[in-house]
């Protein structure tokens, strides 16, 4: 029988390994900053066009290359820093050249040029697809410049997988704050299509901030300071008053790396217990300095999740040194609960006004037969499974929706009770021919607003209510990238902004039937957006559809008239799946009368 293991070739294992390293242009971004740090950079220019998808560059004025240095870094398994297997759980270092440059340049058209400061030339090196087209002296500049051109354009596969530039854009804006925070010591400068978006100066952590998040940070911060044998703390938190209703802006970095720690990020919101409203989370940039020897690095790929020998104690330093801040800097007296200060919650504590669910729904032919198919449920003989004939057929492992709704009925009780009751000011409570039938206010609402902004989006853009005082919105750089890129669909939506200056937006109007602030809604619309594109992966109609929903249905909670629960109930009814939520989850289901007898009966 003849062998069939055989080696890979150089070219083909280089693309398997930039598999792991370089997801999407924001991996490449993060490796070739962190290179330039480790390189001991002052000065680093990141420069990007068509979101990376056609070049990244990243300049620096760190220590260079020698020739024999610049190519040996094009080499898989290449590095400067390890020696022995010890190495391994000593390192306090990014990555330095080789462990990430042969993974990027089996994917992309890369030019190096790169000098050491002691040479007259630099070195130029031209790859493509880990083959060395060309090798020679060059004029350059102290440091070194890496570009990365044509990212994925021998593998097609690949690249077909990329989102769209805001997108994209949003993922090298995410990685590139995270590095300038966790290095404030170095200057930054982003510029996206020979745009400048970000200009840092080198300075302290909190001028970093400011420049990053805005001016209006200035006076939100406390510093954070503890010191202990196991590790040390130090950075700043925010204000409860700064509390957004996006986890956003929070930032843990353990030995100047970020990281993602769901634990610690518990810590620091229970210390904040008793001053943040509800689904309100708070600002915090925390460093924590920890002998490498108690944490393991390689529990994730990106190494973006660390595992710490001893989390309990971890945990409470962490709780003790925000708690301490917190008291220490008075914050918690700033606090007033009677002002508003997020007023998305409005949108969770505002009814809804009788004319406001009087709406466009009611005037649609086909919506109003589906509402008088609905009306079936409690007024017709025979099968009501006809009701949902608009609608998806319903799983059939759904067994809360299986009730005499689906059966064939013998006779009519004429005399059941029409009327409508809240339930724990969350559920609409509605006796029917077959039982009672439970509706889940919000996840209806949400159903219905849903349907209306799919339906907008593809045909007449939504009703827009024009605000006396337009509110000016600065936004982030990947999220300002984001608005942008949807422009239009937004604009579907109802609302109505234009370019007020750098990253910022000024809101003019809002969609007609929301109320709450221009602001905080439309902030809050892409903030949901990005959740949705993390966890549910929707077409971007359908994604910013679901997010308007989200942001602005009625909230379990509220309290709401009979007229409201009878108009609600019949526009869910109205809708062409009435029965989910866009999420999957269901809006209603009905209590069986066999079901209620049975608990009567011995």
């Amino acid at each position: 029988m003849p062998d069939i293991i055989q080696l890979l070739p150089d070219s083909i294992a280089n693309q398997i390994a930039a598999g792991e390293v370089v997801q999407r242009p924001a991996s490449a971004v993060k490796e070739l900053i962190e290179n330039a740090i480790d390189a001991g950079a002052t000065n680093i220019k990141l420069i990007v066009k068509e979101a990376g998808k056609t070049l990244i560059q990243v300049i620096d004025n760190g220590q260079g290359m020698s020739e024999t240095d610049a190519r040996m870094s094009l080499e898989r398994h290449a590095t400067s820093k390890i020696r022995t297997a010890d190495d391994l759980f000593r390192l306090r270092t990014m990555g330095f050249r080789g462990e990430a440059l042969a993974s990027i340049a089996a994917v992309s058209q890369m030019e190096m040029k790169t000098r050491l400061p002691q040479d007259d030339l630099g070195t130029l090196l031209v790859v493509e697809g880990s083959e060395v087209k060309k090798q020679e002296p060059v004029a350059s500049e102290k440091g070194t410049s890496i570009s990365i051109k044509n990212l994925f354009y021998n593998i097609p596969a690949r690249r077909n997988f990329l989102k769209s530039n805001g997108v994209e854009m949003s993922h090298i804006a995410d990685e590139f704050q995270r590095l300038a925070l966790a290095h404030p010591h170095i200057s930054f400068i982003l510029l996206q299509s020979d745009e400048l978006i970000h200009d840092l100066p080198a300075g302290k952590l909190s001028q970093r901030i400011v420049n990053l998040f805005g001016k209006n940070y200035q006076s939100q911060l406390a510093p954070v300071q503890e010191e202990t044998s196991l590790l040390k703390i130090t950075g700043y938190i925010g204000r409860p008053e700064l509390a957004r209703k996006k986890r956003g802006e929070q930032f843990i970095f353990v030995n100047q790396r970020f990281i993602r720690n769901n634990y610690l990020g518990y810590a620091i919101t229970s210390a904040y217990e008793g001053l943040l409203q509800e689904n309100s989370f708070p600002f915090y940039a925390l460093f924590i300095d920890i002998d490498p020897k108690h944490i393991d690095v390689n529990v994730h790929p990106t190494k973006t999740e660390i595992k710490f020998d001893d989390e309990r104690a971890v945990y409470g330093v962490v709780w003790s040194a925000v708690k301490q801040a917190l008291g220490a800097h008075n914050l918690a007296p700033a606090i007033d609960f009677a002002a508003d200060v997020n007023l998305m919650g409005k949108l969770n504590s505002e009814p809804l006004s009788r004319e406001q669910y009087y709406d466009e729904q009611f005037s649609n032919s086909l919506q109003r037969s589906n509402l008088q198919n609905w009306e079936k449920i409690f007024e017709q003989e025979g099968s009501t499974s006809r009701l949902f004939d608009r609608s998806e057929t319903l799983p059939k492992t759904t067994m809360r929706i299986e009730s005499s709704i689906n059966k064939e009925e013998t006779s009519i009780d004429q005399g059941y009770e029409k009327s409508f009751f809240q339930f724990q000011q969350k559920y609409i409570v509605r006796s029917s021919r077959g039982g009672v039938m439970f509706i889940d206010q919000q996840a209806a609402h949400e159903r219905i607003l849903f349907e209306k902004y799919v339906s907008q989006l593809k045909g007449t853009p939504g009703n827009s209510q024009q605000s006396l005082f337009p509110q000016a919105l600065t936004l982030n750089a990947p999220d300002f990238a984001l608005a942008m890129e949807m422009e239009r669909e937004i604009y579907s939506l109802g609302f109505r902004f234009e370019v007020f200056g750098k990253n910022t937006l000024l809101v003019s109007g809002t969609p007609a039937e929301i109320t709450g602030g221009e602001k905080e809604l439309f902030e809050g619309l892409i903030e949901q957006f990005k959740k949705n594109q993390s966890e549910l992966q929707l077409p971007l109609r359908e994604n910013l559809s679901h997010a308007l929903a989200k942001r602005a249905a009625i909230k379990s909670g509220q309290k709401l008239s009979t007229e409201e629960m009878e108009s609600l109930t019949g526009r869910l009814f109205a809708c062409a799946t009435p029965s989910f939520t866009p999420e999957g989850k269901p809006t209603f289901f009905i209590l069986d009368s066999s079901k209620i007898e049975s608990y009567f009966t011995h």
